[in-house]
């Protein structure tokens, strides 16, 4: 005979009986949790797109205004399913989480340190950030437009359709090199004049060929201009600096830099300028008396002219008399 203290089930099935009637009784602080997590999602999906949407007007800033949007919407859920938890009857399990959470924490930190410091920067570049969505950006190798900051990358898109996702901490760290921020970058390039032809026409008729551009930019802080650059083989090489509009940066930018190259090509053209290649000089070392080459006169036909040249001393070889 099996003696039993005051309480203890005797049986499997009163066992089970208890726990059902338990259960029913928790049935109603469920339901009220349950719809707390329901109430908490829809509550923190309400203000998060009502934040956002208020600091896209305030700040015109839409990287922050979804950052902080999504983090009030998690901070929601988050105490929803606390306050859901003790609605329940089951606050030891809410406490559990609490004591859990601040224990592991150190290990956690440790084991998943990349992942805060990536979430931390996120938190920085949300506030304090060198770009905004859409800009032209260069973070190390990495090169393209920014679309989205999340909690732990900073999402690229690069200009041959590759999306890249660079770490928050790399982006915060690392230098960041933004085409677009003020809407100007200044472009430029090389072109050669003959060394017979005049340096300051050349440069009015490029400078007349840059004025004539609708897409280039001048004003009192960006200025166009011409120098000369270098004293080449066969030319004169003249640099051109000019402004364009890059909030378009890889597109217009590029279209405008080649009509300029172009504009200034034809009116060099137009007005008398040569424009010649560079001359490649052959020096013949050592005792080489003569240089053969030969012509073809007709590629179709079988006829060659060959030509010799030599080189004799102004006095005749004694063996030779």
């Amino acid at each position: 005979m099996q003696n039993n203290t005051p309480g203890e089930p005797t049986s499997v099935s009163e066992s089970f009986a208890q726990f059902s009637e338990k259960f029913l009784d928790q049935l109603p602080g469920i339901a009220i949790g349950i719809g707390i997590i329901v109430l908490g999602v829809l509550i923190g999906a309400l203000i998060g797109n009502f934040v956002r949407k208020r600091l896209i007007k305030r700040t015109n800033d839409p990287l922050m205004s979804r950052f902080l949007g999504k983090a009030i919407r998690i901070i929601f859920i988050i105490v929803s399913i606390m306050i859901a938890l003790r609605a329940a009857g089951l606050g030891g399990i809410a406490a559990g989480i609490l004591t859990a959470a601040g224990a592991s924490a150190v290990v956690l930190g440790f084991a998943f340190k990349d992942i805060g410091e990536n979430f931390i920067a996120g938190i920085i570049l949300s506030f304090n950030r060198p770009f905004n969505i859409n800009d032209t950006v260069e973070v190390g190798s990495n090169f393209g437009k920014v679309k989205a900051l999340e909690f732990r990358y900073t999402k690229l898109k690069t200009f041959d359709g590759k999306d890249v996702y660079i770490p928050n901490s790399d982006v915060l760290t690392q230098p960041v090199t933004n085409y677009t921020e003020d809407g100007f970058f200044r472009w430029s390039f090389i072109i050669g004049i003959a060394y017979e032809d005049n340096i300051e026409g050349a440069k009015q008729t490029v400078m007349d060929a840059l004025h004539a551009q609708p897409d280039v930019i001048e004003d009192d802080e960006h200025e166009n201009f011409v120098i000369e650059d270098e004293l080449a083989t066969s030319t004169v090489n003249l640099k051109v600096f000019f402004w364009v509009d890059t909030t378009d940066f890889r597109r217009m930018a590029l279209v405008t830099k080649g009509n300029v190259v172009r504009s200034v090509k034809e009116a060099l053209e137009d007005h008398g300028y040569y424009m010649p290649a560079d001359i490649q000089e052959i020096k013949l070392y050592g005792g080489e008396k003569d240089f053969p080459f030969r012509m073809v006169k007709d590629p179709t036909e079988d006829k060659t002219l060959t030509a010799k040249t030599k080189e004799t001393d102004s006095k005749q070889d004694p063996k030779n008399q």
